[in-house]
């Protein structure tokens, strides 16, 4: 069953991710569910807006590792099965808003980073532990974290899997906002209220002229991304040994 929930509303769509207790991450299933229903919203001229959040305390933490290193779920199967909800967002013509109420890590950071507007509560956390766990990006990470970041701020996530708290993440260009964990709605309110008064014709337009125009053509960088990612091989015990490892740091990063 996937892990989400679909809240429509007047002019706007919101999917939230919603297996707390995995924090929230993702299985095929869900990925599958999460393109249809972002396809959808895009495809609806009456959504103005399509946020994505998820229930706390996390917002994603990428890839269901346990799925993975259990044989459940194969990088490749992503694409076959037309479950890729990275890209799905990178080709949206609808303005994407990611709501991050916890952790975002990895896929979920790169989740994040493929919405077109971010709003981060205070207790947001940031990091890329691809290196970590052993898999490659293959939903945008070494495309467009260096692009909001810059290349020196991106490698230092990357190469160290260091976690970046909410306000380290404004000040990066990370995320558009910081609000305390209670406003997180009335912020997006706001946002939206902004987006479904404004053109959306020019809206759609503004979008397709800033990818762009943003250094290398998006498609390019995020197709050459892709085919490494999904090219390389994944080692499911290896993949099970770092996730362990994963799991006992965060509990002491938590004192638990």
């Amino acid at each position: 069953m996937p892990r989400l929930v679909i809240d429509r509303s007047e002019h706007h769509v919101t999917l939230r991710l919603d297996a707390p207790q995995r924090r929230n991450a993702l299985d095929l299933e869900t990925m599958a569910a999460l393109v249809a229903a972002l396809r959808a919203a895009d495809d609806d001229p009456a959504v103005r807006a399509v946020v994505l959040t998820g229930t706390d305390p996390a917002f994603c933490a990428g890839l269901d590792l346990a799925e993975i290193a259990g044989g459940r779920l194969d990088l490749a199967e992503v694409t076959r099965l037309d479950a890729d909800p990275w890209r799905t967002l990178q080709e949206l013509t609808t303005p994407t808003i990611a709501v991050v109420n916890g952790a975002a890590v990895t896929g979920g950071l790169e989740l994040v980073l493929c919405c077109d507007l971010a709003i981060a509560s205070e207790r947001a956390r940031f990091a890329d532990t691809h290196a970590r766990v052993g898999i490659h990006p293959s939903g945008g990470m070494s495309v467009l974290l260096p692009r909001y970041v810059g290349l020196r701020q991106a490698l230092g996530m990357s190469l160290t899997g260091r976690f970046v708290d909410a306000g380290e993440a404004v000040a990066m260009g990370l995320v558009n906002t910081v609000v305390p964990h209670e406003q997180v709605s009335d912020a997006t309110e706001q946002v939206m209220a902004a987006l479904i008064s404004s053109d959306p014709v020019i809206v759609s337009e503004l979008l397709a002229t800033y990818r762009l125009l943003s250094g290398v053509p998006l498609e390019e960088a995020l197709h050459a991304e892709r085919e490494r990612g999904r090219d390389l091989l994944v080692d499911p015990a290896a993949v099970e040994a770092r996730r362990q490892a994963v799991i006992e740091r965060g509990r002491e990063l938590q004192g638990d």
